[in-house]
């Protein structure tokens, strides 16, 4: 059959899964009648619940007399290594870009991607019904990113259409409007994506992705370099390197049929499929024939710029909300996430048998797998995130610099820059980016930027865009500004009440509220003079048989800060963990009895 594979990369939020609902719609994937889900390639709770691409994944429609397998890539920096894996199974790209956004710092990441693998791509201006749209600068935008990113004349000579996603619609005039469906964008993709190049000799194929699945264990998808495979048949699993990994026999061959994922007879060069019945093969290793001796070239992956470490639960709650709660089962979880997330690596801390190090790209992808397992009902312990660094030819320390873009208020503008200055940014460009907003261009340390995203929203009255994306590493940029408040701990364990928050409130914001159970280490409130502070917040009102006007007026407390997952891991200090369990996400000191906290302050100074 003729085919067509082709990935569909953007910045994050500009439209790719809607994008590819309505191409499934247009090409009679769906019944008339039949309800689907909006962003039907989402399936995962949580990239429902963010509105993310968390997972690659791939679907397939018929069109004319082509198959068109498309790939919806994630746009978030941080799960980013999916994206370049995809690059190598595709042959063309459709670049999605916002028509008032226009060219963002993920655009320019996933666009260098597709010209490093040649790729030649379609640019589909989106959202061109939205009242602030500029297409004409935008378009101006995106060819000079090509020019900067070093396209060659082909790339630069590249197809434009433009359209709304939501309405359904895309066309090469921007006044088309939805009556002119989604079929310009199919014939462009036929008559611009050369259909796959096969190659002569035996099976091979790159594994590009993987999943588990709970009947057909380990199941790997990638792009069949050369030759066919079966079911039973054998084969065999080479490295980056070209070492044997494993002989297998296959056990059933997938190919992508709308949402669904099918069996069957035999999956042939060019096509992109799945394949199930390997134990040890995963991301970047080749399966192909036992007569093939060489491995197909892999692209290395960007290493892990920030680090967390894991541990087990072991303050007096733990176990009363989840079920896995042993270090072994956690570490199996967290060995599991990074055989199928090249972007995580897991180690064993030595000398602690129950911790473990967990570095990936930034705060947001380690904060989705910790969300992940607690719905998973898992219970531990994470520490404050730290950079990973690396030393540079010259024997200096270097650390991950990021290219941060603020779209802000102008009004607000000189307080971003005043805060990232102090977080040791450089701002290396400002301009205009729509009616009294401005954009500016910072290059910071990752470390400057943990925890700064709350501190924007509360500084630009939650008007603020921030897109941040890898930029170099560079030599160590000195201390960073620390928290300046310090921690009100609980002093006992039980249940916090009304009468003693009250009295605690002129101290500084409390986290709890009561009724909520606090335990002895337990942070229960930022104390706004720089030092912890132990507090007890179990003491209730002595009560007197003597009544008097306005004594027992009824307490009213303000509402507690409620922390989120990613809040707290930014807001924690080195000595302090946050407590993740189905049910609550708490503070406290990593040494919660506080004599032997006081004894490792004075060992630590």
């Amino acid at each position: 059959m003729n085919l067509r594979n082709i990935a569909i990369i953007a910045h994050v939020d500009h439209g790719k899964t809607t994008l590819i609902d309505r191409l499934l719609a247009a090409s009679g994937v769906f019944r008339d009648n039949q309800q689907v889900a909006e962003r039907a390639m989402d399936s995962n709770d949580l990239e429902r619940e963010r509105g993310i691409t968390i997972l690659a994944k791939v679907t397939s429609i018929e069109w004319k007399d082509a198959r068109i397998n498309i790939v919806d890539t994630p746009g978030h920096a941080d799960f980013g290594g999916e994206v370049e894996r995809i690059m190598s199974m595709v042959d063309g790209v459709i670049l999605l870009v916002d028509a008032a956004e226009g060219v963002m710092p993920q655009t320019k990441f996933v666009l260098a991607k597709a010209l490093a693998r040649d790729l030649r791509p379609i640019v589909a201006v989106n959202k061109i019904d939205k009242p602030e749209e500029r297409h004409e600068e935008v378009i101006t935008e995106v060819f000079d990113l090509f020019v900067a990113l070093g396209a060659d004349d082909e790339q630069l000579d590249f197809p434009i259409l433009y359209g709304s996603a939501k309405e359904g619609w895309m066309s090469d005039d921007p006044h088309a409007g939805a009556a002119a469906g989604m079929d310009a964008l199919l014939d462009l993709v036929l008559e611009h994506v050369a259909p796959p190049q096969v190659e002569e000799g035996p099976f091979r194929m790159l594994a590009t992705l993987i999943e588990a699945d709970p009947f057909l264990g380990r199941i790997l998808t990638g792009r069949i370099a050369s030759g066919t495979v079966r079911a039973n048949d054998t084969v065999q699993v080479l490295d980056r390197h070209g070492n044997p990994v494993e002989t297998g026999r296959v056990s059933k061959v997938l190919a992508f049929r709308g949402l669904s994922r099918q069996p069957i007879e035999v999956g042939e060069a060019g096509d992109i499929v799945a394949v199930a019945g390997l134990k040890e093969a995963t991301v970047a290793h080749t399966l192909c024939d036992p007569s093939v001796t060489e491995a197909i070239p892999a692209q290395p992956v960007d290493p892990p710029t920030l680090s967390m470490t894991f541990r087990i639960n072991d303050g007096p709650l733990a176990g009363t909300e989840g079920d896995k709660v042993q270090s072994r089962v956690i570490r199996e979880r967290l060995m599991r996430e990074a055989e199928g997330n090249v972007a995580i690596t897991v180690e064993d801390i030595p000398g602690e048998a129950e911790a473990f190090k967990v570095s990936g790209r930034g705060e947001l992808q380690l904060a989705v797998l910790i969300e992940t397992m607690r719905r998973e009902r898992f219970e531990l312990t994470v520490g404050r995130p730290q950079v990973v660094t690396r030393t540079g030819e010259d024997g200096t320390r270097l650390e991950p610099v990021e290219e941060v873009i603020i779209d802000v208020d102008e009004e607000y503008a000189g307080a971003v820059v005043k805060k990232i200055s102090e977080r040791r940014g450089v701002l290396v460009d400002m301009g205009e980016s729509g009616a009294g907003r401005q954009r500016l261009v910072f290059h910071a340390p990752t470390r400057g930027l943990i925890g700064y995203h709350s501190e924007l929203m509360s500084d630009t009255r939650g008007s603020a865009v921030m897109n941040r994306i890898f930029h170099a590493w560079e030599p160590w940029k000195g201390e960073m500004p620390r928290r300046a408040a310090g921690s009100m701990i609980a002093n006992s364990d039980g249940r916090a009440v009304a009468y003693a928050l009250w009295n605690l409130e002129e101290r500084g914001p409390l986290f709890v509220e009561p009724g909520d159970l606090v335990y002895r280490g337990m942070i229960v409130g930022e104390h706004t003079k720089g030092q912890d502070l132990e507090v007890n917040v179990l003491k209730g009102k002595k009560l007197t048989n003597i009544r008097a006007a306005g004594k027992d007026d009824a307490i009213q407390l303000t509402p507690p800060v409620k922390m989120t997952l990613e809040r707290a891991l930014s807001y924690i200090a080195d000595d302090e963990l946050v407590e993740v369990t189905p049910q609550s996400v708490r503070l406290r000191k990593r040494i919660l009895d506080p004599h032997e906290r006081k004894k490792a302050a004075r060992a630590a100074k």
